[in-house]
């Protein structure tokens, strides 16, 4: 088998759109097996039926999976490894987030955003690594956010969890260093990416003049794609990056830099 993750095998969270779908889809084409995990389950089916007509049945996996139950984190990651194989490779992609100033914001959808997309990170990354320390070389992949990067007046529960989630990916990987494991830890900080995160955007104010204006913030002058993402989880997916750990992928069309 040819391809730049050969043998590698996935597990992705918020597969069945957006991100997940595109990195599940990025991996599968370069020899990997993938689990598209989502709360939405059709959607992963209907991802996972793409993939497996494209690249030959079984390459592809759907499973149930809210990232806030533990026992659903332990129940999936024990079905995926029978699945695939084996498990390792993991990508922590589900996130969500909630509009409101430290003001307005409410303590319940403080409390949610901080389930999905923090402690996630810690149920999978805790019940994976048994299962990554079969087959190793590993790979742990968090998707933060230029957001956990700088700082905005009224996203503070997003700024938090992906700070969270940037620094978090540091401490697995010192983790995993320390224990002798050839598993490595990294975060990518995406900025406005084309993906359903923005449709409350486009609904306010239309496509064009929503997409206008988050890509006059960017100095490339654009929003990225998916497979901006992708591309960038397939080089820490696979063993080109395997001196590659605790690191932060900033991929913000220059943003961070001004």
């Amino acid at each position: 088998m040819s391809g730049r993750v050969a043998g590698k095998k996935a597990f992705i969270t918020g597969g069945a759109q957006g991100l997940g779908a595109a990195m599940g889809a990025a991996l599968a084409a370069e020899g990997a097996k993938v689990t598209l995990a989502d709360i939405n389950l059709e959607g992963a089916k209907a991802q996972a039926a793409a993939i497996n007509a494209a690249h030959g049945s079984e390459v592809a996996f759907a499973l149930a999976l809210d990232v806030t139950q533990e026992d659903q984190w332990i129940a999936a990651l024990a079905a995926a490894d029978a699945a695939m194989g084996g498990l390792s490779v993991l990508i922590n992609n589900a996130g969500i987030s909630r509009s409101g100033d430290i003001e307005q914001l409410s303590y319940e959808d403080w409390k949610l955003v901080m389930d999905v997309n923090v402690d996630s990170v810690f149920l999978g990354t805790k019940h994976a690594l048994k299962y990554m320390r079969q087959h190793q070389p590993g790979s742990i992949i968090n998707i933060s956010s230029i957001a956990g990067l700088i700082a905005a007046h009224n996203s503070p529960v997003y700024n938090a969890s992906k700070a969270a989630v940037w620094l978090l990916s540091k401490g697995i990987a010192l983790h995993c260093a320390k224990q002798g494991l050839d598993i490595r830890s990294n975060s990518i900080h995406p900025t406005f990416i084309d993906t359903p995160i923005l449709d409350p955007l486009r609904q306010r104010f239309g496509k064009e003049v929503a997409e206008g204006k988050l890509a006059r913030q960017v100095p490339l002058g654009r929003i990225g794609a998916p497979s901006d993402i992708a591309n960038a989880a397939l080089y820490l997916a696979s063993d080109e990056s395997r001196f590659m750990t605790g690191a932060e992928l900033k991929l913000d069309g220059g943003i961070s830099a001004m």
